[in-house]
């Protein structure tokens, strides 16, 4: 992990231009890695983009621009070089022979960012094993000490067990310690999440790309008190909240970690339990930055990380979209944005959405009620004639349905319409399917 805390490492970021790659969002690309350099709390002296023909095996980058960086390390006293792409094991030990610097690529930054940001127990697990994982390939430097440690005695005695090696074992020794603790920490958050599938509330996850604003939603709709900060990767682990719907009645709502372009697989895996949540929910909200000039590709980068865990539209689960930072668009654009939004409410095949501002709070009540919508969408309504000596039946369906229509007649019954959700509607009919008037 980069020691930050103390003395601020002063950092240089590149951005890889390929020429085999979209160039016209690269700026944006520049700027995003510049945010995930300033969250990891570095002193960033430069961020430039650096145009590259072809990959080189051995230092990614050709001699005359490794040569150039170089001058510039040293020139401008850089401790910390942020290369915003993937690098091979190899290619980051011989830049970092060449440039005398610290490397790190786009997987390792957002590791260490995801370290200085886990709180809990689970998080720090779950970022620790991802980590691990990804040091395992790149135990590859040189040794000056001991090239190997003796097998026995004598001159008959083989060679020993390289340091690498050890180094390998150890990790792996470590890493299987690790999985068992997050197997447990898995099993606990299964059983409470059975728990609250049990309870009557249904359960809203919020999901969007890092610094979307999900957490300044979350804390405007349950009051939660969750850190909001225009920072990637603000928040990392997942709270839960009681949010009341505009009905009355109450939702869990969940906010998770935001996502990337390029979220490291060894994250996602490691993060499988917490990521769980989102699969699970009733209902998914899309947090987007609607004033983001690549917010489209913010989008299609969410949906495949849900598509990898198997959450989302393409899974049967119910999506909406939360269109934030409304305060941000002129006056002409946020006119066009909220026609568009409007327009999806009404059609049946597109995805609704909400255009808000987390920041003024314009648009909230909008956002509550496509909650509750799209909550009921598939409930279903039943008409119940319910006796007198029944009459707990009476108030289990105001706790867990909403009461359309109530008749007490003179005879003491009472004759109810009511609205379920598909789950409720089962376990109604499973145990009092006489009281059902067709």
């Amino acid at each position: 992990m980069l020691e930050t805390k103390t003395d601020q490492l002063r950092a240089l970021v590149l951005h890889p231009r390929l020429e085999t790659g979209r160039s016209e969002n690269t700026d944006y690309d520049l700027e995003e890695a510049e945010g995930l350099a300033v969250a990891l709390d570095v002193e960033v002296v430069e961020a430039i983009i650096v145009p590259v023909r072809e990959i080189r095996a051995n230092e990614y980058f050709g001699k005359g621009k490794v040569d150039e960086i170089k001058a510039q390390v040293k020139g401008q006293d850089i401790d910390l070089v942020i290369v915003n792409g993937p690098l091979s094991p190899i290619q980051q030990r011989n830049l970092e022979k060449k440039w005398n610097a610290k490397i790190i690529d786009r997987t390792g930054l957002i590791l260490e960012i995801f370290g200085l940001r886990a709180a809990t127990k689970e998080g720090r697990l779950q970022v620790e094993l991802a980590r691990l994982g990804y040091e395992r390939s790149r135990l590859v430097r040189t040794w000056t000490h001991l090239e190997r440690q003796k097998g026995g005695s004598g001159f008959l005695s083989g060679p020993g067990e390289t340091q690498i090696e050890s180094d390998r074992r150890m990790l792996m020794d470590k890493i299987a310690k690790m999985q068992k603790e997050l197997d447990q920490v898995r099993r606990t958050r299964g059983l409470q999440r059975q728990k609250r599938q049990r309870a009557p509330e249904r359960v809203v996850a919020l999901v969007g790309y890092t610094n979307a604003g999900k957490s300044s939603l979350f804390n405007r709709l349950t009051e939660g008190g969750v850190m909001a900060k225009d920072m990637l990767f603000a928040t990392l682990d997942t709270t839960h909240r009681i949010m009341p719907l505009p009905s009355g009645k109450p939702a869990v709502l969940s906010d998770t970690v935001g996502f990337i372009k390029d979220l490291p697989t060894d994250l996602i895996t490691a993060f499988r339990a917490t990521l769980e949540e989102v699969k699970e929910a009733d209902l998914l909200v899309h947090v987007r930055d609607i004033a983001d000039p690549l917010s489209d590709r913010r989008r299609d980068n969410v949906m495949d990380v849900l598509d990898t865990i198997e959450a989302g539209p393409e899974h049967g689960q119910a999506m909406i979209e939360v269109w934030n930072k409304a305060d941000l668009l002129s006056d002409e654009d946020f006119a066009k944005v909220k026609e568009r939004a409007v327009a999806s409410q009404a059609m049946e095949k597109e995805m609704a959405a909400y255009l808000v501002s987390c920041l003024s709070g314009k648009g909230l009540d909008d956002v509550a009620n496509g909650i509750e919508t799209a909550l009921s969408a598939d409930d279903k309504t039943l008409n119940v004639c319910i006796p007198p000596s029944d009459y707990g039946v009476r108030a289990w369906l105001h706790a867990n349905g909403d009461v359309l229509e109530e008749d007490n007649k003179k005879s003491g019954d009472c004759v109810m319409n009511v609205r379920l959700s598909e789950a409720d509607m089962g376990k109604f009919r499973a145990r009092h399917s006489a009281l059902i008037v067709d």
